[in-house]
């Protein structure tokens, strides 16, 4: 039986891949105009999640842990560095390959950061219930495990 509020929406406007992407679409205006306003980006802040939770990494297992393509993970460290934020040092088991690491500064901005995202995460999600929230999270995990296990 179709809700007063589907017999509203169009067709298209019920189906999971448009509402999925229309949530996406939001969500990353929410996240992006936050994080522009903390003179960050969406890579600066997934490459120090990445730092703080495994420690000093290469570039190559940097662009593994947060799904960024390695030019771009070159590209956003290069501006990190600049601002003080990460180090570079060469690899004691293979001094061709580099090794980032967090600097004092880079913590500071990556909790910064990490405010932000938590406070975009409940703007976005207050229509939802605490149980809803997570069972959300709980789908779409299963959506996306199934898509990297294919």
């Amino acid at each position: 039986m179709t809700s007063p509020v589907d017999a509203t929406r169009s067709r298209l406007q019920r189906t999971p891949t448009w509402l999925l992407a229309q949530a996406s679409i939001h969500a990353q205006r929410l996240l992006s105009a936050r994080l522009a306003a903390a003179d960050s980006r969406g890579y600066h802040y997934r490459l120090l999640a990445a730092l703080r939770e495994f420690g000093p990494a290469s570039q190559a297992a940097l662009g593994r842990h947060t799904s960024i393509d390695r030019s771009d993970v070159v590209a956003a460290l290069d501006d990190l560095a600049q601002r003080g934020m990460v180090t570079r040092f060469p690899d004691p088991s293979d001094r061709r390959r580099n090794k980032v690491t967090i600097t004092s500064p880079g913590i500071a901005q990556f909790e910064r950061l990490d405010r932000i995202v938590a406070d975009v995460q409940n703007e976005l999600l207050a229509p939802l219930s605490r149980a809803e929230r997570q069972q959300l999270i709980r789908l779409l995990t299963r959506i996306l495990e199934r898509q990297t296990n294919n």
